[in-house]
């Protein structure tokens, strides 16, 4: 007798695709004996459509999943005639072509063993192109689809056993979907058609897929009846839900307590291999996942109806799961793909070797020791804000606290990010951390080539305008005056710019570089934090701009976010908001430059060398301001020639950097936001001419691009031209007439180096003679105030406290004449040395008041000059070790919070390549005949 066949097709909001899958119906060879649509509440014009269709049943039914809706219209279809009776599963986007029931019920026919077959799921216009053909599972129970997404070139035209087939087209034997159950209700979409298919395959029967059956399928089985198809996190999250459900389902009742203790850990520690995977996207899906199965009701009566109905053991299906090194080949092959189908062209750029790289970078070298030779053999270096390291690197790191901070007078607050920056400079050479500094300024001009080449490859092919965008970069006057008056953070920022460029570009499309140009954002922020508003504007539209990247891109400045955040707090409940753009480390005037000055990228006039020329030799100032415009017209007109020449798209964004770069400059020499000493001091302004000159010198590179043959000639001529107008910042440093200088090191005298190793709690009150006749007052503890020690908190700070009050009116008292006696507050302070350091010019004076006071001073001993200045001691000081501050709960929930902030980017920056792999041919389940229903082929 003739199987009796009755499809059912569910419908939910399926218009588009509704009227091809009523034709392709219609148009059946061997057409389906009854015909229930379940309706699950459609709010298009689904309903209009099949009730024309006249179908042999129509069901309203809510809104249902898919199993439900099966089990919702059968309850209207007529009576099973037959234990032969047969159900074929459709949906609104399932269209079969005309023989797909006559192939699955000529399959089904001849091996009565057979419950469950599976049509062959191809694409809606390609049928050429296979989107399902069988399922199976990975040694851990991972999904595994057999075919997908793959050319039918009849390499998969074999029929056979499978594990598991998708309910796409699934025409299976309606006695076993009502003994089984149907669908469980915990898999809503995913993996319902394999589960199922475990369990007739438990329960002793056989799951086979045709291959002359085809159906072609619209949409995946977890975008049925949406209005917007899953992205890909939310594919990978229901995909996640449901291996977990089965997990549970499948798990041995005495193994289901660990599963079930294991899912938010494992929830975790995938969650990291995400990260290292580049799929931070997938971190919530993975979460999740793990709380919804921790929690699902539908598990318990899952289980009940699987150890109902199994009959075979779990070693019985074990042969139609794929192997491992199957596996890892099938999901290669998908990355291969999905990498083809997604992947911009790769530009190809210039080797290093060969392209230029090298040399730019070893004449960098061979400039920076050129310049710096004096240097050579300095264990550190001392001059403008450049103050040696603290030997610890223990003690370096544990600058991050949030705590009391070694400078002022009880100084408590939060560090400065930049002092994280130190700490990782310092632990390049635990030795000595304050060589770290040596190297610093022996390797910046090379260390400038190479990252301005690199990046500049990025934007040409050619060879020659990395070449120049690196020897131009390396020779930028902001660069030059940053060495030569001793600016660490100023240096350390011009050289991660390239660096931030390049990872923010490339950022747009990968996980990897977004997390990289994060913490490159953070490390130039904390150098430089008057540059985070010109970055954080940069980084904003550059996410606009390529919204594809959108996600990864604007979370670039989340680790900068978390740095900064204890010391925003801090500044704004100091009610100093304009307190976080100070520059760290030592606070130092400069000689305010002009808006010439800027535009021609000289941060001070201490740095117009050009001006002090022409005043030497007795020429008009104004030929020193325009030697140097003259000199660089050739480079501004380059610059400015990019937004006429083809590839101005490039230069347009070059041009708002530099733009970002100036204003930011502009800004910065009018921005009095710290002290030094009696001095207002603003955020030096190279730091902004850095983001000035890296704009300029991108659009140089593009110009160089598009003008053919004739780049070579024109950027030989910028070159000399650049070169020539930084004479005077070049010479400067090789004469020894620049700051920084070498150094043993030492801040305090030796007798208070001495005396604070074995009492590192000892104070040292250093008064410095002002050239306006004052006195600044510092308190050293220890050594002296290294450079991690500094704080902007105490260099822009706007009131003062009874502490601060009290040590001006010790200091004044001790610096004149008086009957004032300081032992109280000396001891209060724990201060045991006074040292006056030498003095010259309008301040000399004053240092000899002082001196002279402190010499009648009955309760100070002098002790005698030394290399810093003169000392006094304080008598019968009895010196107490300080014990080490404790880290309170605020310090540790913060370094906890930054860590977990910085440690999520370096997982994620990490850059982790798939090596494709090749298993031996080896065929996978289905692909050979069955050998284990040998009754079958006597039938």
């Amino acid at each position: 007798m003739q199987p009796r066949v009755t499809a059912i097709l569910v419908v939910r909001n399926g218009e588009p695709w509704l009227d091809r899958t009523l034709r392709a119906l219609a148009a059946q060879i061997r057409k389906p004996d009854a015909l229930v649509v379940v309706d699950c509440s459609s709010t298009d014009g689904s309903a209009e459509q099949l009730a024309a269709a006249t179908p042999t049943q129509y069901v309203s039914a809510p809104n249902l999943a898919m199993g439900a809706a099966i089990s919702f219209g059968l309850q209207a279809a007529a009576p099973a005639e037959s234990g032969s009776d047969w159900l074929w599963l459709l949906s609104a986007d399932t269209a079969p072509e005309p023989t797909a029931l006559a192939e699955l019920l000529a399959a089904v026919e001849v091996a009565p063993s057979v419950v469950i077959a599976g049509p062959k799921v191809v694409d809606p216009d390609d049928h050429a192109l296979i989107r399902s053909y069988g399922e199976s599972l990975s040694r851990f129970g991972a999904t595994v689809r057999l075919v997908e997404d793959e050319l039918d070139q009849a390499q998969h035209d074999a029929d056979g056993d499978v594990l598991g087939v998708t309910s796409t087209g699934m025409l299976v034997q309606r006695a076993v979907w009502e003994r089984l159950g149907g669908f469980d209700p915990g898999l809503p979409g995913v993996d319902a058609g394999l589960d199922f298919s475990i369990r007739a395959r438990l329960a002793g029967f056989r799951v086979i897929r045709v291959a002359d059956a085809r159906v072609t399928r619209g949409v995946r089985p977890e975008d049925q009846g949406r209005r917007r198809p899953l992205s890909s996190r939310g594919r990978i999250r229901v995909a996640r839900i449901a291996q977990l459900h089965r997990r549970m389902v499948y798990a041995p009742a005495a193994a289901l307590p660990v599963h079930w203790l294991s899912l938010v850990p494992l929830a975790l520690l995938r969650s990291i291999g995400r990260l290292l995977g580049k799929r931070p996207g997938a971190i919530p899906g993975e979460l999740a996942a793990a709380f919804r199965v921790a929690f699902d009701g539908s598990v318990a009566p899952a289980r009940a109806r699987l150890r109902r109905n199994r009959t075979l053991g779990w070693a019985s299906i074990a042969p139609l799961r794929i192997p491992g090194d199957a596996v890892r080949e099938l999901r290669a092959v998908a990355r291969d793909r999905a990498s083809a189908e997604n992947a911009e062209p790769d530009l190809v750029r210039a080797a290093f070797f060969g392209g230029g790289g090298a040399a730019v970078t070893l004449i960098g070298a061979v400039i920076g020791v050129g310049l710096f030779w004096r240097l050579i053999g300095a264990s550190a270096l001392s001059g403008g804000a450049l103050l040696p390291l603290d030997g610890d690197v223990g003690a370096l790191w544990s600058r991050l606290a949030w705590g009391v901070r070694n400078i002022g007078v009880d100084l408590t607050g939060p560090s400065d990010p930049f002092s994280a920056v130190l700490a990782l400079l310092g632990s390049l050479t635990p030795w000595n951390t304050s060589f770290s500094i040596v190297l610093l300024w022996l390797a910046a001009m090379p260390l400038a080539a190479l990252g301005a080449w690199w990046c500049a490859t990025r934007f040409t092919e050619h060879r020659w305008p990395p070449a120049v965008a690196a020897l131009l970069w390396m020779l930028a006057p902001p660069l030059l005056s940053a060495l030569a008056d001793g600016r660490p953070a100023a240096v350390l920022a011009h050289l991660l710019l390239p660096w931030l460029v390049l990872a923010a570009i490339e950022g747009a499309k990968s996980w990897s570089a977004a997390a990289a140009a994060s913490l490159l954002f953070a490390a130039t922020a904390a150098c430089a934090p008057v540059l985070t508003p010109a970055l954080l504007l940069a980084v904003v539209g550059w996410a606009f701009a390529r919204p594809r990247g959108f996600v990864r891109l604007i979370g670039i400045p989340i680790p900068a976010i978390a740095l900064f955040a204890p010391l925003v707090v801090a500044q704004l409940l100091r009610g100093n908001p304009l307190g976080l753009l100070a520059d760290p480390g030592a606070s130092v005037t400069f000689p305010r430059p002009t808006g010439w000055q800027l535009l021609l990228g000289l941060p001070s006039s201490a740095s117009d060398g050009w001006s002090a020329l022409a005043a030497a030799i007795g020429l008009p100032g104004g030929l020193g301001v325009l030697a140097p415009a003259v000199l660089l017209a050739p480079l501004a007109a380059m610059a400015l020639l990019a937004l006429f020449l083809p590839g101005s798209r490039r230069a347009i964004p070059a041009m708002i950097v530099a733009l970002l770069g100036l204003v930011t400059a502009v800004v910065s020499a009018h921005l009095g936001i710290a002290a030094g000493g009696a001095d207002v001091v603003t955020p030096w302004p190279g730091s902004g001419l850095s983001l000035y000159w890296l704009g300029l010198v991108a659009a140089v590179v593009v110009t160089l691009d598009a003008i053919g043959a004739a780049r070579v000639v024109v950027g030989i001529a910028v070159l000399v031209t650049a070169t020539i107008s930084v004479a005077p910042l070049l010479i400067a440093p090789v004469l020894g007439t620049g700051n920084v200088t070498k150094s043993d090191g030492q801040l305090l005298p030796a007798l208070v180096t001495a005396e604070a190793t074995a009492h590192p709690g000892v104070g040292t009150l250093v008064l410095v003679p002002q050239d306006d006749g004052s006195l600044a007052v510092v308190v050293d503890r220890g050594p002296g105030t290294t450079l991690d020690e500094s704080s902007t908190l105490w260099s822009t700070r706007v009131t003062t406290d009874a502490s601060t009050r009290a040590l001006a009116t010790l200091a004044g008292n001790l610096a004149s004449r008086s009957g004032y006696d300081p032992r109280a507050t000396l001891s209060r302070f724990k201060i045991e040395f006074v040292v006056l350091p030498q003095a010259s010019g309008g301040s000399e004076g004053v240092r000899q008041r002082a001196a002279e006071a402190l010499d009648s001073t009955a309760s100070l001993v002098p002790v005698g000059e030394t290399s810093v200045g003169t000392l006094w001691r304080v008598p019968g000081f009895t010196s107490a070790s300080t014990s080490a501050q404790s880290i309170g709960a605020t310090s540790t929930a913060i370094l906890v919070a930054q860590g977990v902030v910085i440690g999520l980017a370096l997982l994620l920056a990490i850059p982790t390549g798939r090596r494709r792999r090749v298993v031996t041919e080896v065929a996978l389940p289905g692909e050979d005949p069955a050998d284990t229903f040998d009754e079958d082929e006597n039938a």
